[in-house]
């Protein structure tokens, strides 16, 4: 069936449904391991941290993958008397499948704490998240522990669930999930990929997490720059707007679309997402006035791909900007000059992201373009989303294609905005900004 492309997508999707709780006191907690990479975009999407509780499955002796019971840290235990009386579990077999998981769940908590504080709950939003429910027990289990652990009110969020084991669920005070089929042959159907996540990936993701958020209390506490700039570009002076954290490691310079500039109140909040990431930005209007009466040179492709150069020169030539990495924002045609201007020789373009663009109309270059470049495309834009598909295979740097569900070509439907926004931060954070080495987003996946 596969709804959500991986467990990334469907932790964003799951953000999106939980933005209300979006500056509020809330700490999301993620079930290891599956449940790690769907919290992560979800605590990515609230701004908020990111913790795990450890819990495992007690399965029948005789059929491991199904769930008898579960426990979790603290001594927290759940058992399902049916399933247990049901299979014939005895006593003593109870008894070993319980302390094999203890053993197994100790190790896990020695490998995920060791060098963390475990959060504090007291008086705080708890938001469990898991990949999906079958049973429950596992999610009962969390949810319990979160309570114990002082949390005012506790939130289960999981992209699916069967809508008859929701309607058990008695831990959570609320429940949020994306898919409630009336019967659940497995997790994973709900998914085009479905790869098992590894204790490395996960302590990846809690670190980054942690940096994450050091990043954005950081930017918080430091307003830095924030100016209108002009640039020279080929005796035109072009007129933007600079925000820059200090001190200031990565810029985004973004491409507009044609008839569009530097307030284009999309870009703006796309700016104001890897702000909060903090990354610098630049907004620039790549015509000068009296070049944008002639309609035409909305689509010189090689013209507005000078001024990114000309802008990323002067980036180069500023004592506060000289040393950061440049990444390039383009939406519809500014995409097309973004990617041509990538691909010139000497280009210091650490990163490309396109949203609803024309690579297309790079041509040949596109081949040329050595920049780890995201393609972002509405799922409803079909004509946008097929001249994607043709640009992505013509390229050979590492790349990816991500689909927005339910966008049309300028991404005007209801949280459609927000997850482009949260996609390009997260590349850009990824390839811009030290220390993160590209790791989980090389290569080119599929849409």
């Amino acid at each position: 069936m596969g709804i959500f492309a991986d467990r990334a997508d469907a932790g964003r999707q799951l953000g999106l449904r939980l933005a209300y709780l979006r500056a509020q006191d809330a700490v999301v907690l993620g079930l290891p391991r599956g449940g790690v990479p769907v919290a992560f975009e979800v605590a990515a999407a609230l701004d908020a941290p990111l913790d795990v509780i450890i819990v495992r499955k007690l399965g029948v002796p005789v059929q491991p993958e199904l769930a008898m019971g579960a426990i979790g840290e603290d001594g927290t235990y759940a058992l399902d008397k049916h399933a247990v009386s049901f299979m014939k579990v005895k006593q003593e077999e109870l008894r070993a499948v319980e302390r094999q998981e203890r053993a197994l769940l100790d190790a896990r908590v020695a490998r995920f704490r060791t060098g963390r504080t475990r959060m504090d709950l007291h008086g705080r939003i708890a938001v469990v998240v898991d990949d999906g429910i079958a049973t429950g027990l596992t999610a009962r289990v969390a949810c319990s522990i979160a309570r114990k652990m002082g949390a005012a009110r506790v939130i289960l969020a999981v992209p699916v669930a069967p809508a008859d084991t929701l309607a058990t669920l008695t831990e959570p005070d609320e429940v949020v999930c994306l898919a409630t089929p009336r019967q659940l042959t497995a997790v994973g159907y709900y998914y085009r990929s479905f790869s098992p996540t590894s204790d490395d990936e996960v302590v990846w993701l809690l670190d980054a997490a942690a940096e994450r958020l050091e990043r954005a209390r950081s930017a918080a506490g430091n307003p830095g720059l924030d100016v209108d700039v002009q640039i020279q570009s080929d005796g035109v002076r072009l007129q933007g707007h600079m925000h820059l954290p200090v001190p200031a490691a990565g810029v985004v310079v973004f491409a507009h679309g044609s008839g569009s500039g530097r307030h284009s109140p999309r870009n703006r909040f796309v700016a104001s997402t890897l702000q909060r990431a903090g990354l610098g930005t630049l907004l620039l209007d790549l015509l000068g006035p009296g070049e944008e009466l002639d309609r035409a040179n909305v689509f010189n492709i090689e013209l507005l791909a000078l001024r990114l150069t000309s802008a990323t020169n002067w980036l180069g030539s500023r004592p506060d900007t000289a040393s950061c990495s440049v990444g390039f924002f383009g939406a519809s045609t500014g995409a097309g000059a973004a990617l041509w201007a990538a691909a010139e020789q000497g280009a210091r373009i650490g990163a490309v992201v396109s949203r609803g663009g024309r690579p297309d109309l790079a041509g040949e270059r596109l081949a040329l373009v050595r920049a780890p470049t995201l393609l972002i495309v509405g799922s409803a834009d079909h004509r946008v989303l097929e001249l994607n598909r043709r640009a992505k295979a013509l390229m050979r740097c590492p790349n990816r294609l991500e689909l927005v569900q339910g966008a049309s070509h300028l991404f005007e439907e209801p949280g459609t905005l927000e997850e482009a926004a949260i996609l390009a931060r997260d590349w850009f954070v990824q390839y811009l900004l030290p220390g993160h080495g590209g790791r989980a987003a090389e290569g080119s996946v599929p849409a």
